[in-house]
């Protein structure tokens, strides 16, 4: 990788006993989408707000690129010098519901010392981009959670940034809604922004991202582009068995050579997950058991979450 834009080293922090994020590097190159994913608790929202500058670091460094011949900024000594250059996408919606669209686009750009004059040339370029045009005069009372996430991502490029960090953008939007943000999201790269994605939704984390950060219990589980994460982790081939007695094969004894046949088998639930490198003697083996319900698929990014960080539900802090 070249200078990067942006690049944290050896980041920690600790609540008590508890180490919430344990030498944590990672850089991110212009034009770069860098996904962080990883279980509840696994450290990601944290490590945002020590990129913010909301919490600060144990020990580590927080770095900034400007380019351009710019000096490099840290974060927590240069907090407000950086975060003029971020744009930030929360989980939670902080649009002002008093104001209109397009007025909650020209108080925000004012926090950046922008001028009206400035921002108000920017609101129909921005309006456009979220595709909120013709709500420019309408309250947040009158627009979906969809059209909500997509003024709050056109508020964060309201100050021209070169850096977003987006923490979780589409939760909870239906799969339209996702969908127009993922192309949006697809636009800003396209134009040399880079972005910084929290992500529990793994199709969109092999949508967008070029590089993925797998993250557990605060800690670098593996770092790569989607393909090779997959390829260097998974066999290739899943084949998931569910229905009455599915369960049966993965222990009982006279299902020993079923078993032979799968490089690596785990149970969720009432399923069984198969994972082979040639799946045809496996399935040719599983029409003996025309009880049970199949689905052949190549493995997935869902698939390398579940092995690095396992199947068991952890609950949010």
């Amino acid at each position: 990788m070249s200078q990067p834009l942006f690049d944290v080293t050896d980041l920690s922090k600790h609540y008590g006993g508890n180490t919430v994020v344990d030498q944590l590097s990672f850089s991110i190159a212009p034009g770069e989408c860098l996904g962080v994913i990883g279980p509840n608790g696994a450290g990601k929202t944290t490590t945002i707000r020590m990129c913010l500058g909301l919490t600060h670091p144990d020990s580590g460094r927080i770095r900034y690129h400007p380019g351009g011949g710019a000096s490099t900024l840290q974060m927590p000594q240069d907090a407000l010098a950086i975060k003029a250059r971020l744009g930030i996408v929360s989980q939670f919606d902080s649009l002002d519901p008093d104001f209109s669209c397009a007025e909650n686009l020209l108080v925000f750009g004012r926090y950046f010392g922008l001028k009206d004059a400035v921002i108000k040339e920017r609101i129909p370029r921005l309006l456009e981009f979220a595709a909120l045009t013709h709500k420019a005069d309408a309250k947040l009372s009158e627009l979906s959670g969809g059209m909500k996430r997509r003024l709050s991502l056109a508020r964060a490029l309201v100050n021209d940034p070169q850096l977003l960090l987006l923490d979780e953008p589409t939760t909870g939007l239906d799969p339209q809604a996702r969908h127009l943000m993922w192309e949006r999201l697809q636009r800003l790269v396209q134009q040399g922004k880079s972005i910084l994605l929290t992500t529990h939704f793994m199709d969109e984390a092999e949508r967008l991202c070029n590089r993925l950060l797998v993250l557990d219990h605060g800690k670098k589980m593996t770092e790569g582009t989607p393909r090779e994460l997959i390829a260097h982790n998974l066999e290739p081939e899943v084949i998931e068995v569910y229905g009455a007695g599915a369960l049966a094969l993965a222990d009982a004894p006279q299902h020993s050579s079923l078993r032979a046949l799968a490089e690596r088998i785990e149970v969720s639930g009432e399923t069984l997950f198969f994972y082979t490198r040639d799946a045809r003697r496996l399935l040719a083996a599983l029409n003996d058991y025309p009880q049970l319900r199949t689905l052949h698929r190549p493995a997935n990014l869902e698939d390398l979450f579940l092995k690095l960080t396992g199947r068991q539900i952890r609950e949010a802090a």
